[in-house]
């Protein structure tokens, strides 16, 4: 997600550690802009919409006066995020109350060290996992090394299946026993139509 800064065209100071070394990086939709460069410039990525006026070095404060009135940094998020574990009721019990006291959903992801379709489908559910960080936390459970009884409670026949609980309850599921592009979108789709549950 880009950090978008929006204000009346006006002075921006960033630290150093956001200037781009590499200005081939900089996109600057403008006809003459007057850059000047320090001597030491550390990694970013940054687009700059409007004219720059000014781009000093000394102590590495950056100055761009936009006629738009915003900068943008790219996204730097991973591309991926490991599903966390759970381990046993206790902590699912945990994160589902954390999730209702917070107003948020949660997805959990209940597979089997066993089972093919769970291992193939994991990466894809991570990287679906990055898609919706901000949003939603995904949790992974492994049958195989928690209590019956919590399989049980929370219906899952299947492997894989992934469910989202809102509210202390399971709103949805999606059983993942087919191709895992479609059990991806399946997952977009009712993560997507949440806010209607």
């Amino acid at each position: 997600m880009s950090k978008i800064l929006q204000n009346p065209p006006s002075l921006r100071l960033l630290s150093s550690n956001s200037i781009p070394r590499d200005l081939s990086i900089l996109s600057i939709p403008c006809q003459n802009p007057s850059i000047l460069i320090s001597k030491k410039l550390s990694p970013g990525k940054f687009i700059l919409p409007g004219k720059i006026h000014g781009f000093e070095g000394g102590n590495g404060i950056f100055h761009a006066w936009s006629q738009e009135g915003s900068l943008q940094e790219v996204d730097d998020s991973p591309v991926s995020f490991e599903l966390e574990p759970i381990y046993s009721e206790s902590q699912f019990d945990r994160v589902i109350a954390e999730a209702q006291q917070l107003v948020e959903s949660v997805i959990i992801v209940w597979m089997a060290s066993w089972c093919r379709k769970c291992i193939y489908l994991k990466p894809k559910l991570e990287k679906l996992a990055a898609d919706y960080n901000r949003r939603l936390r995904f949790y992974c459970v492994n049958v195989n090394n928690i209590p019956h009884k919590l399989v049980a409670r929370a219906g899952v026949t299947k492997m894989p299946t992934i469910q989202l609980w809102k509210d202390s309850k399971k709103q949805a599921e999606v059983i993942g026993g087919h191709k895992a592009y479609l059990v991806i979108n399946e997952v977009r789709e009712m993560i997507e139509n949440e806010g209607t549950l």
